[in-house]
């Protein structure tokens, strides 16, 4: 029985060229790829839901909890940098106001004994803020005043004024210290947008390596299970041979203690398979469908591919790394807001002025005062004193500067080193994320340099296993061994396909790590050689 098993699992391990051929790259995955093959058998009889890689990344992309948070910043980060902009936004303001008021009056000169005032007031106008801090103001305003004054010489009366005014800051408020909050909230954007791409990236990685995990782990289950049936079958033979008298007792006890270890072993790798089944499924955001308890891997890993020189995946992964760019906009934005808090530290000092007209028209009367007759010669409507005030026809300016000095400068120099501080933290978070980022990405490099040696070394293992297995049936049919022997050289055989398994999915982590670190969509792409380049 145990040769004959042997034998099968030499037949499917065994190369199409003679002895002395050099090993064909294909012949260690034989084992998996035969479809009559112990492990093939073995992989069908465990039950999940299938699952590809593509849709795994699918489902993780649309229910990650990291890339959720990162695309609730960039939104946040969005607004604010919008809110920031539209500080320096051109606006409209107007006014229209009516007020009547009666008012008891003691001076002969007030015209009535109780004066009546009927006022309408309208204004409005478009003011700016420029990035250097310039205000600029261009507003018009009129008024039209009914009153029952008998010394009002114009009744209605309409006034009008026009003016253009400015404020320049020439220290605290100039260029940095305007723009500064508007720049470090570009700044802030970029960087979750960054972050953003990065945590997308990062998620298609970290579920691709979980996926390679759940592949590990299912030929794991299935090694497992093919062992343990050997060892209830060499119990099996071990009591029958017992009973006649073949072998004694002490073979019968090694039969239970290898079956003991090996239903162990069954139910750890059984542990393994669900746990790393469950943290899939956490990523995904969902449980297996159909009623099945555990998701089943549909894909490969890759097995041959192209290494690039090592210094040039980290030169490209810090100009590249989405994480790191990241850190250099934070560290952008900390120097915007430092400059404008240096600009923001100094005294006020501003340049004002304004340059406009004034109108005026109405319904001129005549005033008798004592025995004269004063006439006004104001005439016109309220256009009329609009157009004047326009025309600057009595023309109007102003030009002055003011200046305030707080006493102290304790608020000023405070915050300008409270952002000079937040600047110094962003730079050196920035120099630990590419001191990090050149240390894991050497790292991963050199886990892809080493696989194709390893993957060779796993091979290797598999033709030794293959020839121990051969040796072994021959001394088997000569009596040299027993057969608790063959079942240990089984075990062999399919541990060394377990060992080359791992060594598969050991490589396809290392190239999505070495993806996601260079955010490239290959950052070692698939070919038909597993060679070096230098």
């Amino acid at each position: 029985m145990f040769a004959a098993f042997l034998n099968l699992s030499l037949t499917e391990f065994a190369p199409a060229q003679g002895a002395g051929d050099a090993p064909a790259p294909s012949r260690a995955i034989l084992l998996e790829t035969n479809p009559d093959s112990a492990l093939t058998i073995a992989l069908s009889q465990i039950t999940g839901a299938p699952l590809t890689l593509a849709e795994a990344q699918a489902a993780a992309l649309d229910q990650a909890t990291d890339v959720r948070e990162a695309r609730g910043a960039l939104m946040a980060a969005r607004g604010a940098m919008r809110s920031e902009k539209g500080a320096f936004d051109p606006e409209l303001f107007a006014e229209i106001s009516r007020r009547e008021a009666d008012a008891p009056t003691a001076s002969p000169f007030s015209g009535a004994s109780v004066l009546r005032t009927k006022e309408q007031f309208a204004s409005g106008g478009a003011r700016v803020t420029l990035p250097t801090g310039t205000e600029l103001t261009a507003s018009m305003q009129t008024s039209r005043l009914e009153t029952n004054s008998t010394f009002s010489s114009v009744n209605p009366q309409y006034d009008a004024a026009a003016a253009l005014e400015f404020r320049q800051p020439l220290l605290k408020g100039f260029g940095p210290g305007a723009w500064g909050d508007r720049s470090a909230a570009v700044r802030q954007f970029e960087a979750a947008k960054a972050r953003y791409d990065d945590a997308v990236a990062r998620t298609r990685a970290v579920v691709e390596q979980t996926y390679w995990d759940l592949y590990a782990a299912e030929r794991d289950l299935a090694v497992q299970r093919l062992l343990r049936d050997r060892a209830a079958s060499f119990l099996d033979q071990a009591e029958k041979r017992g009973k006649a008298g073949i072998v004694g007792p002490s073979v019968v006890a090694n039969a239970r203690v290898f079956l003991s270890e090996q239903e162990q072993a069954v139910l750890d790798r059984e542990e393994q398979y669900d746990r790393t089944s469950d943290r899939i499924g956490s990523l995904l955001g969902r449980r297996p469908a159909s009623g099945q308890s555990r998701y089943r891997p549909i894909d490969n890993p890759p097995r041959d591919f192209i290494v690039e020189a090592e210094d040039s995946v980290v030169a490209r992964a810090m100009v590249a790394n989405r994480g790191l760019a990241g850190a250099e906009r934070d560290v952008a934005a900390a120097r915007s807001l430092a400059r404008g808090a240096r600009w923001n530290s100094f005294p006020q000092l501003d340049l004002f002025g304004s340059i406009g007209g004034v109108g005026l028209a109405g319904r001129g009367r005549d005033i008798v005062f004592g025995g004269d007759t004063l006439r006004t010669d104001v005439t016109g409507t309220r256009g009329d004193a609009l157009s004047d005030a326009v025309d600057r026809s009595f023309p109007q300016w102003t030009v002055g500067a003011r200046m305030t000095i707080p006493i102290g400068f304790r608020q000023g120099m405070g915050d300008h080193q409270r952002a000079k501080g937040e600047l110094e933290q962003a730079e050196q978070r920035y120099l630990a994320a590419r001191r990090s980022l050149e240390e894991r990405v050497r790292a991963a490099h050199r886990d892809l340099v080493h696989s194709v040696k390893r993957l060779e070394a796993a091979r290797m293992g598999v033709d030794a296993a293959l020839e121990q297995a051969r040796v072994g049936l021959l001394e088997y049919g000569l009596g040299k061994t027993t057969s608790f022997d063959l079942v240990r050289l089984g075990a062999d055989v399919a541990s060394s396909q377990q060992r080359f398994s791992q060594a598969l999915v050991r490589t396809a982590k290392a190239v999505a790590e070495l993806r996601w670190l260079t955010s490239s969509q290959d950052a070692a792409g698939s070919t038909s050689t597993g060679k070096t380049t230098p």
